[in-house]
């Protein structure tokens, strides 16, 4: 996962930098309502769900919280932005982690459910790998127009025209192409729809439910694990679940025509430019998956921790500000 920083408001993203799993939003803690000054109880729990693609980081921050605040334990069940969502509204959990902002229809109950405005802390950026099993392809490039061809069924073997005009002079293997998706709720999903809809000809609306082509697998460690274990296989899934099942990546052509491979570098470049939506409070990040930089590997997401704005309970304004602070980002970064 990569590391935001910079100040609140509109040059919160003017520096980006890459860590371990996880990224702090420099100068975030102002952002989140001050304690009372009684403090939190001396014994809590606290309940949070949401994003697969944050899950390393989440865990990695449970573990290193608990042992500073040994009064506070934090849970959190990695079940996908949407059931996140669902859960935060309900009430059943403190926070939700999502990958993708609300839709209005769940702001407006989440608002409800908070008696005042429910926000977006973006928390951490992950970068979203193609991650594919063909052992005679060590290295493989794929053009926007290829990926949207292979993840809407249209392109079936692996040496089909489109891919061997990506990779000119390799000898692609006459194999069947099996593509993955998530099988669930899923922000990574909205996230990499996104990409396939502004750079290429994807044919559907970008959504957290799949619409297009392949075999569903439900949370972005099961998609590793599916590629893993099938030989012709692609899917798309955070890169912490890439790096973590030792796949193979694809480069991916970017808008300046540069096939791109993903590392800590290139994913930070593809977020220059990008900035905070005009949402009053709110920290809902924009940017383009078509930004021109040379080096910049372009399908990458923002997490949030969706919180109350007003009232989020002096536990998970602890938690929040260990995990945007100093201290959270020093235990997780290179």
């Amino acid at each position: 996962m990569a590391k935001l920083t910079g100040a609140a408001g509109p040059a919160l993203l003017s520096a980006l930098t890459l860590g371990a799993c996880a990224a702090g939003l420099g100068g975030a803690a102002v952002l989140i309502p001050d304690d009372p000054p009684e403090g939190p109880p001396a014994t809590v729990s606290i309940s949070g769900s949401g994003s697969t693609a944050q899950k390393g980081a989440m865990d990695a921050w449970r573990a290193e919280f608990r042992r500073t605040h040994p009064d506070l334990r934090v849970d959190y069940r990695a079940n996908g932005s949407g059931a996140g969502i669902r859960d935060f509204i309900a009430g059943t959990t403190a926070f939700a982690g999502s990958d993708v902002a609300m839709r209005p229809c769940e702001q407006a109950r989440a608002d409800r459910r908070c008696g005042s405005r429910a926000m977006h802390v973006p928390m951490v950026v992950g970068p979203i790998a193609l991650a594919y099993n063909l052992p005679s392809m060590p290295e493989l490039k794929l053009s926007p127009t290829t990926l949207n061809g292979i993840f809407s069924g249209r392109i079936i073997r692996w040496n089909a025209p489109e891919i061997a005009a990506d990779n000119r002079g390799m000898r692609l293997p006459n194999t069947g192409i099996r593509p993955f998706h998530r099988s669930d709720d899923s922000g990574t999903t909205h996230n990499f729809t996104a990409y396939l809809k502004a750079a290429g000809r994807w044919p559907y609306r970008p959504s957290r439910k799949w619409t297009g082509s392949g075999q569903g697998v439900a949370g972005s460690e099961g998609v590793a694990d599916a590629v893993r274990h099938t030989t012709g296989s692609i899917g798309y899934v955070e890169y912490g679940f890439a790096g973590d099942a030792r796949l193979r990546t694809a480069k991916v052509r970017n808008a300046s025509g540069r096939y791109v491979a993903l590392s800590p570098e290139s994913a930070t470049e593809a977020l220059q430019g990008a900035r905070i939506a005009d949402g009053g409070n709110d920290l809902v990040v924009e940017f383009d998956h078509r930004a021109r930089g040379k080096g910049a590997y372009p399908i990458v997401l923002v997490t949030y921790e969706i919180i109350c704005s007003e009232n989020p309970g002096p536990a998970v304004r602890t938690f929040l500000r260990y995990t945007a602070g100093d201290a959270g980002q020093s235990y997780l970064s290179l």
